[in-house]
């Protein structure tokens, strides 16, 4: 069964981060509060946890179109492919912030991803995530997590995600009540901004 761990996101306390992170390293999924919807994650250098994530989501692991959450700018050259200065000064305007940008990939992408053109940057205005992955030293995989329920599509309430993920994740972060509207995606990777999917965020100032 998983833990159910409180963060406060004023001041994330460094001791339940470093537990977070502890659970993220052994190779365990953990649910945890974003700026939008709550999301399940994994350190991305795990192959046996990402393809835990791809079961449950129901898709073959070189199919999935999972996002990276990354601390700041600064991991971009890790994974993404040199960007010209409009698309940086997109990405600098709205991060951290609740959207995710498709970037073309580069070659130190994690091999279960090296057939992928494009890969999903994620920087999330949330001070616990931000720090989990700061703290780790490389991004997560990002996937919301979506209810069985039509008339809900989010879980909002951590107390109840955990009832209904205890049993297939390691870790579930009570970060107070998520929001119900996912990430707007913008697709950079040809220059021009494409709106995919319109969230939260506002699409004006693209």
């Amino acid at each position: 069964m998983a833990q159910f761990i409180k963060i406060y996101p004023e001041n994330p306390n460094e001791a339940a981060i470093q537990k977070v992170v502890k659970v993220l390293k052994n190779g365990g999924l953990v649910i945890y509060p974003t700026d939008t919807v709550y999301g399940l994650g994994c350190d991305i250098t795990n192959t046996k946890a990402l393809e835990r994530i791809a079961k449950i989501k129901g898709i073959k692991l070189d199919k999935a179109n999972f996002s990276f959450i990354c601390n700041d700018l600064s991991n971009l050259s890790d994974y993404v492919k040199q960007i010209d200065t409009s698309t940086f000064k997109i990405l600098k305007r709205s991060l951290p912030g609740p959207y995710t940008f498709i970037l073309p990939g580069n070659n130190n992408l994690p091999k279960e991803f090296k057939k992928k053109k494009t890969v999903g940057i994620r920087i999330p205005d949330n001070p616990i995530v931000l720090q989990i992955v700061k703290l780790l030293g490389n991004p997560i995989i990002s996937t919301s997590i979506y209810d069985e329920d039509e008339v809900l599509e989010y879980s909002t309430d951590p107390e109840l995600i955990f009832e209904k993920w205890q049993n297939q994740v390691e870790m579930v972060i009570d970060g107070g009540y998520g929001d119900n509207q996912p990430s707007t995606i913008i697709d950079l990777s040809e220059g021009e901004p494409v709106i995919i999917r319109e969230g939260k965020g506002t699409i004006d100032i693209f």
